[in-house]
């Protein structure tokens, strides 16, 4: 799909940033959860589901394969996917979003067969799929990679004691779904736990399937030969989307509150932003971040610069150190950053030194970040979803104007941006409605 460079935000910086900021429902668990609802030929009623690109494709992908959706609000749809055909794939729709392949385990397991071309998403380096094929391959199926397609498919899955390669969350769904509906037990090893894994499997439970160690790297499927139950279930609030704000909060000099932040993901998102000297508070519902505090790197009890580095959860998440990376900027001291996963996530820093910020980049997973740095507004184009979002960050903190330009990138992953900062004070402006 093609998209104009005027897809735009003009952002007047500097304008300090108070009030209440809501939360929308995880993207990264509103994916999975859309895709599970093949497993069952029942009614399936989705709450808090969020309003951004990546989910619209989703359903759209749902629907080219026969489901039916009802939408019931703004948030909230009813899915029934009692008569499919996987012969019927938008596969132009697939390349759009990383998340097509989480197609391939419910399909493979419910229909015998689905062929997807690889799916697109964020160009932030090496994005390897071989974990979902290992795991469906141990499980029973067929992966054939052949002429720009891949196929899976199987004569019935059977339940195997698996290792995932990497503790991939994608693989790790896909390899729960498709063990729902496999003969026998699967046990995953190395699993991720992040909570959007958490809040699929326990939708899948609700469905009735028999899942244990949903939250640990190990986690035990007892599949059966019947298709799941239908359910009623509400997407958990988006753990990336608050860690943003939490960040964005902490650059922009006001005091933003921040509701319905499950409690369990706190510890491990101020593991990374606490070394840059943000500090939260628990007022009643809310979880508080006051800006207008002086942000202070905090070293290492030997006094060396800490590194603020990424990791499978409970880690600090990799979705985070773009933002993380902005922070720096602004907090008094010097921090490494450490991105492990994608080679390519950091290169957006050459547009942070753009306007200002004193960042070296050490190798395409490293970056030393020296500050606080006064930064300046500047037109600079968004590469990916957290980039993009980095700096809107950055630009809402900078002095002057910024011309932010590739914006659909942000809204793939982030519901009515706009209107959402407008309401903290901020002055932007969508290129759309200008």
């Amino acid at each position: 799909m093609n998209h104009p460079l005027d897809d735009t935000y003009i952002v007047e910086g500097g304008n300090p940033l108070s009030g209440i900021l809501k939360p929308c429902g995880s993207k990264n668990a509103a994916l999975p959860i859309l895709a599970a609802c093949l497993l069952t030929d029942k009614d399936v009623t989705l709450h808090n589901i969020p309003d951004i690109s990546d989910v619209r494709t989703m359903i759209s992908l749902l629907q080219s394969v026969g489901v039916s959706i009802t939408r019931l609000s703004s948030s909230s749809m009813r899915l029934n996917a009692s008569s499919i055909n996987p012969d019927r794939i938008n596969t132009s729709a697939c390349m759009e979003i990383r998340a097509s392949i989480l197609l391939a385990g419910p399909l493979t397991a419910r229909a015998g067969h689905v062929k997807l071309p690889p799916p697109g998403g964020d160009i932030i380096g090496r994005r390897r799929l071989d974990t979902h094929f290992i795991a469906l391959e141990q499980m029973g199926a067929n992966v054939v990679f052949s002429g720009r397609m891949l196929s899976f498919s199987a004569n019935g899955l059977t339940g195997k004691s698996i290792f995932l390669d990497e503790p991939s969350v994608t693989a790790t769904e896909n390899a729960i779904m498709a063990a729902t509906l496999a003969d026998g037990e699967t046990l995953i090893y190395n699993a991720a736990c992040e909570p959007n894994v958490q809040d699929l499997a326990n939708m899948l439970v609700s469905m009735g399937a028999r899942i244990t160690g949903i939250g640990t790297n190990r986690i035990l499927v007892t599949g059966s030969n019947a298709l799941l139950n239908g359910t009623e279930h509400t997407i958990t609030p988006d753990h990336i989307e608050i860690g943003s704000f939490i960040g964005l909060a902490a650059c922009c000099n006001g005091v933003i509150r921040i509701p319905n932040v499950p409690s369990n993901i706190v510890g491990p998102t101020m593991n990374g932003f606490s070394k840059l000297g943000i500090s939260v508070q628990t007022e009643g519902e809310y979880l508080v971040i006051d800006g207008s505090q002086e942000l202070v790197v905090c070293p290492d009890r030997s006094g060396s610069i800490p590194t603020v580095y990424d990791a499978p959860w409970p880690g600090f998440s990799p979705d985070l150190t773009s933002t993380a990376v902005v922070v720096a900027t602004q907090a008094r001291g010097t921090t490494l950053v450490f991105e492990k996963m994608f080679e390519s996530r950091l290169f957006f820093v050459d547009k942070l030194v753009a306007m200002g910020a004193g960042i070296i980049q050490c190798d395409p997973h490293r970056v030393v970040v020296s500050g606080p740095s006064k930064l300046h507004g500047t037109d600079v184009i968004s590469p990916d979803i957290r980039a993009g979002m980095a700096l809107l960050t950055a630009a809402l903190c900078a002095e002057g104007t910024s011309i932010i330009r590739n914006v659909h990138q942000i809204e793939r992953g982030y519901e009515n941006l706009v209107d959402r900062l407008k309401s903290l004070g901020a002055r932007i402006t969508s290129g759309a409605d200008s």
